[in-house]
């Protein structure tokens, strides 16, 4: 199957199939979605992490709307670090990514009314194809010791980054094996900061750029609970 954009993937995850709301913290599901799209330019060698800022080596599209959107953004402006484009870029970016998922009919919007004025949007999941995709990697990642491909790696580190276990549905007794594993990715793939680069299972310049990404999600949401 076609991979979906990183940002994708960690709202699919977030979002209940059935109910079509969102689970676990809405901003550390912001600010990981903003990470996530930083993510997807460094994978495609549009962005670096040079001497505390994030900086475009690369203008040209990787042909993602929203990605190339936030590219031309980055190539226009002063530079900035990866804690204040987060919070540059999080806001009305899971309005832009629900609305490619409902185009496509990856998920419904369903427009309920409540109190007579008040309208609320949920987003039930129309095509499961995209989701059981993403789960699987997950799930083999987690029950494996092995090394994993950048892109789910990446993922597991924003997801840890995020606090967002509890989007793995697992049983309670196999949650704080599962952020244990997440943290054991990040760190295999130099991802947390902590491994030595060149011992990276990818590209040391991607590594540079989640890493980082992951400390300015871990130091907005402040210091997390006892998992």
């Amino acid at each position: 199957m076609t991979s979906i954009p990183l940002a994708e993937e960690l709202l699919l995850l977030a979002y209940d199939d059935r109910t079509g709301k969102a689970t676990g913290s809405r901003i550390g599901l912001d600010l990981g979605m903003a990470a996530a799209v930083l993510v997807d330019l460094a994978l495609a060698g549009r962005v670096h992490y040079v001497d505390g800022y994030l900086k475009v080596t690369d203008a040209s599209p990787i042909g993602d709307p929203i990605a190339d959107a936030v590219l031309a953004k980055l190539a226009e402006a002063e530079p900035h670090t990866p804690a204040q484009w987060l919070q540059r870029l999080r806001h009305r970016l899971r309005t832009r990514v629900l609305e490619d998922l409902v185009t496509r009919g990856v998920v419904q919007d369903v427009d309920e009314t409540q109190m007579g004025a008040i309208h609320v949007h949920r987003y039930p999941t129309t095509d499961h194809a995209y989701e059981v995709d993403i789960r699987k990697r997950l799930a083999d990642a987690l029950i494996s010791d092995g090394i994993c491909d950048e892109r789910t790696a990446a993922l597991a580190t924003l997801l840890s980054a995020c606090r967002m276990e509890p989007a793995l549905r697992l049983p309670a007794e196999e949650v704080a094996r599962a952020h244990d594993r997440l943290e054991q990715i990040a760190t295999g793939a130099g991802f947390s900061g902590t491994a030595n680069l060149e011992d990276s299972i990818v590209r040391p310049s991607v590594a540079l750029v989640v890493a980082t990404l992951g400390k300015a999600i871990q130091a907005a949401l402040g210091t997390p609970k006892a998992v």
